[in-house]
């Protein structure tokens, strides 16, 4: 028939798992003569799963720093399984040991390893080793091979926790504090504490994070952690501060804690009561007795726990007014009613009438306000007319042709003071040098017209060239005396020198310092007078020196030693006659 049949039993894949068949056909019936053919036949085993998953290692070392965060990978284990694809998939779990509520482990579809991973933050000063065991089972069985099982297997795993130096630890993690705000200052209102949780147990230092508390209203002990009060405390300005505070390892500084601290400002009855806006009543002259002006309320910046209630009265020097009286409505509001009638403004236009506002705090605080009640003309319906007193005088006392004439000489006043600071500057106006023009001679004004170039007199300018000449030569305008000489009484005395050129600048410099009206248009011209009649005599260069050989420098050797290097330089001898 060419069926092919297994002719042993239980064959197994994992031994051998390819088998290659000749089947040879003869005809004849197998004959002597007859033909034949073969052919090649190739068998493959399928898997089944009859192989139990077996651990490799039967205990596993595995260790884990401390600071580990939450979902971090401790190690891997694995169990090997000589099957193949869905008979060789591995379920991986805890079942027993001290540390299945921190450590947990998770299969890896990929590779059929499981990954062991923290599950709760670690401590080596708690605990410093823990022991799980591992089981690794195939999820998928056949029935008819249960009885090569069990198909599943366990190892032991030790994990060391290592120790690693960690930041001061706050116990507890949060503060929260409740503080009168007329407490003093420096009060201790919390003590913070923190210390170092590794094994060395190092000790820490205290601080505020500045950033926390800008107004810096609080101060924490360096050493003992105790939270005082630097500020005085306001809980109408800041009700609540979120502050934090820092602990620092001294050994380390490093390592830094923090924790936050609330703080929450409690009330204390701290402020009066006052208007809650500006009051301004209005009565009418034809008002009745008993006639409601105005309804007044408080306000108070502090918030009392049984809620805010206020008490209105007439202040003492005014509780027997005769114009006005006081009803308190008990629910924070009062009236302000009159007392009589007959109001007439020019008898008073004004009342000033103090009203005493009292709080339900302890201690009641008060204050008094003071409303203002004007005295007004009104219309039968008690429409305000006009509150102004003078509003009737003023329109009788004053015509149309008064008050033209009172307009037309303000008119004509202002047209008289413009017209005198225009002459007045235009008097004052200095003369303006045109950039353009390149001046060097002293300009000199005078009163009269002068002579033109023939005119010699005005200012001798030899006097520029040779000032020892011009002292003894001085020539003077007959007809009248140049402005230099009306100028220089101006200039003090100890200033004056016998040199025109001096005088003259002296003179015009003490005018611009006097002169508000001179713009800034002044050139200043240096005159520097040498030559042969100069008494420094000529500070040319040209012809200081004619040779080398000319000029000694043997004098620089009578300096000292602080000219030695000058007089090496210019090589000069010392009086022995050798050249430094």
């Amino acid at each position: 028939t060419g069926l092919i049949r297994t002719a042993l039993m239980n064959m197994d894949r994992e031994a051998k798992e390819y088998y290659e068949v000749i089947i040879q056909a003869k005809d004849m019936g197998g004959q002597l003569g007859g033909l034949a053919g073969t052919t090649t036949v190739n068998i493959t085993l399928s898997d089944v799963n009859d192989n139990p998953p077996r651990f490799p290692q039967k205990h596993y070392q595995m260790s884990v720093l401390e600071s580990a965060p939450v979902s971090s990978t401790v190690g891997r284990v694995v169990a090997k399984d000589l099957d193949e694809g869905i008979n060789a998939e591995m379920k991986y779990s805890l079942v027993d040991g001290d540390g299945l509520d921190v450590f947990d482990i998770n299969t890896d579809p990929n590779y059929q390893v499981g990954i062991i991973t923290v599950r709760k933050p670690l401590s080596f000063e708690s605990k410093k080793s823990y022991t799980l065991k591992v089981e690794g089972s195939n999820p998928h069985l056949e029935m008819r091979f249960l009885n090569l099982g069990p198909f599943r297997d366990t190892t032991t795993v030790h994990i060391s926790v290592e120790d690693v130096d960690e930041p001061p630890v706050f116990e507890p993690s949060f503060y929260f504090v409740e503080v009168p705000e007329d407490v003093e200052i420096g009060t201790t209102i919390q003590i913070i504490s923190a210390k170092d949780p590794d094994v060395t147990n190092n000790s820490v230092r205290y601080s505020i994070d500045r950033s926390s508390d800008p107004g810096r209203f609080f101060y924490v002990d360096v050493t003992s952690g105790a939270l005082m009060t630097a500020r005085p405390l306001d809980r109408e300005d800041v009700s609540w501060h979120n502050i934090t505070v820092l602990a620092v390892e001294l050994n380390n500084p490093s390592q830094v804690g923090s924790v936050s601290v609330t703080v929450k400002v409690l009330d204390v009855n701290d402020n009066a009561p006052e208007f809650a806006r500006f009051y301004e009543a209005f009565v009418c002259e034809n008002a009745k007795a008993g006639q409601l002006i105005q309804t007044v309320s408080a306000i108070d910046r502090d918030d009392p726990q049984e809620g805010q209630h206020f008490y209105y009265s007439l202040a003492p020097e005014a509780a027997n007014n005769p114009n006005f009286t006081l009803r308190d409505n008990q629910d924070n509001t009062a009236w302000i009613l009159t007392r009589r009638s007959g109001f007439r403004q020019h008898e008073q236009n004004i009342f000033y009438l103090p009203i005493l506002i009292s709080d339900n705090g302890r201690p009641m605080l008060s204050s008094t306000g003071t409303l203002t009640v004007h005295v007004c003309s009104c219309d039968d319906d008690g429409m305000v007319m006009s509150c102004n007193a003078e509003a009737y005088v003023l329109p009788v006392s004053l015509s149309r042709g008064a008050l033209i004439a009172i307009l037309a000489c303000i008119f004509v006043l202002l047209v008289l003071v413009l017209l005198i600071l225009s002459m007045r500057r235009q008097r004052k106006q200095p003369y303006i040098i045109d950039e353009e023009e390149n001046i060097h001679e002293n300009i000199v004004r005078y009163d009269d017209e002068g002579g033109g170039e023939e005119d010699t007199e005005a200012f001798d300018i030899a006097a520029m060239w040779n000032p020892r000449e011009a002292q003894l030569v001085v020539k003077n305008r007959q007809d009248m005396l140049p402005e230099i000489e009306s100028l220089s009484r101006y200039v003090p005395q100890a200033c004056i020198m016998d040199n025109n050129v001096h005088n003259y600048v002296l003179a015009k410099l003490y005018e611009a310092d006097m002169d508000l009206w001179a713009p800034p248009f002044d050139s200043l011209q240096t005159y520097m007078f040498e030559g042969n009649g100069s008494v420094a005599e000529s500070l040319s260069s040209l012809q200081s020196v004619t040779t080398d050989s000319d000029q000694s420098y043997d004098y620089l050797t009578d300096w000292g030693p602080r000219f030695k290097k000058l007089a090496e330089m210019y090589g000069a001898t010392d009086s022995s006659g050798a050249l430094w």
